[in-house]
């Protein structure tokens, strides 16, 4: 039995075809795809530059959507796409994000959610709270990013949210999740730097951080930051991330663009500052976003743009030039 689904088929291309149908391994469930985000990994890897994910590959690891069978038959989840192997240090102590077993969907050897159906195993899957539309389930996945970006960085630093001044780049769906994550965990202070107009007009109706163009506006001094979220990831973030944090400050990196250049260690060696990795999020923190959406802690979430997952092609191409004011594309499965 076929489904349809969006292929990553080799750089600069996505084809809708018929592929088959996923079978559920012994401790897995079959999940029908109702929603699924594009995530700046697969504009990466769709681009060619990530080596991590070659074509012929299903991308798309942010889904939410219909369990078919077992005691959940039926269910609205959430799909947590890190697999773990839940027998390790690190998973046994709920660091599942670290564990060197991990794998995550849209990457082989496990196909990813651009399709009308998923195998998953049933330990990765969160209900969806009474009354949320699986459109903004999906969400769950980039919001936990940030918000373990977030928890990273307040715990490392030496301030409490509530007293800092945090600086965020990128005003993506992580990023965006960065900002509204510090909101909700105290900070008044919130700065997020964003290059393109439209999602800097997306960020600003959150009403919760000082929006402004790094390009043309000094909006953020050298030494002010008691945090710094990259989102992005690049050397010019890297180093106004460098520039921006104070002696004794924390930057939390997140952001994959690319891995070259613009760390001043000089600085961070001199001034003792705290430089740390985030890798996407611990189950934990994944229920604690669904929960913090539920309870509106994270505002409205109106900030996506919903398209067919037949057209999924265009919306890459959208995305890729700067087209597109939603910090998040949502494809549907037609199905």
């Amino acid at each position: 039995m076929d489904m349809k689904a969006l292929v990553y088929t080799g750089p600069n291309q996505m084809t809708y075809r018929n592929e088959e149908m996923p079978t559920p391994r012994e401790d897995e469930v079959l999940v029908e795809i109702r929603a699924v985000g594009i995530c700046g990994s697969d504009l990466h890897a769709y681009l060619g530059h990530d080596e991590r994910r070659p074509a012929p590959l299903i991308l798309g690891h942010e889904g939410a959507g219909i369990v078919h069978g077992g005691e959940w038959d039926q269910k609205a989840v959430v799909i947590n796409p890190l697999v773990s192997c839940g027998k390790c240090d690190y998973c046994l102590t709920g660091h599942t994000n670290q564990c060197q077993a991990r794998e995550i969907i849209s990457m082989p050897p496990r196909e990813g959610a651009f399709a009308e159906f998923i195998a998953i195993p049933k330990r990765n899957l969160v209900l969806v709270p009474e009354g949320m539309s699986l459109s903004t389930a999906s969400l769950v996945e980039p919001i936990a990013t940030g918000w373990h970006a977030v928890t990273k960085g307040a715990e490392l630093s030496k301030r409490p949210l509530v007293e800092s001044k945090a600086l965020v780049y990128g005003g993506g769906a992580v990023g965006l999740a960065a900002a509204l994550s510090l909101a909700a965990q105290g900070c008044k202070q919130i700065y997020l730097a964003e290059t393109n107009a439209l999602r800097r007009e997306t960020v600003e109706k959150a009403n919760v951080a000082t929006v402004f163009d790094p390009l043309t506006d000094q909006v953020v001094g050298e030494n002010t930051m008691d945090l710094v979220v990259d989102c992005v990831g690049n050397k010019h973030t890297r180093i106004g991330a460098s520039a921006a944090v104070k002696p004794g400050g924390v930057i939390i990196h997140v952001g994959l663009q690319d891995s070259l250049e613009g760390l001043d260690v000089r600085k961070f060696t001199l001034q003792e500052v705290t430089f740390a990795g985030s890798y996407t999020y611990t189950m934990q923190d994944f229920k604690a976003t669904l929960e913090a959406m539920h309870n509106g802690a994270l505002g409205a979430l109106d900030w996506i743009q919903e398209r067919p997952l037949s057209d999924g092609a265009n919306a890459f191409d959208d995305l890729l030039n700067g087209r597109i004011a939603a910090a998040k594309v949502v494809l549907l499965p037609e199905g």
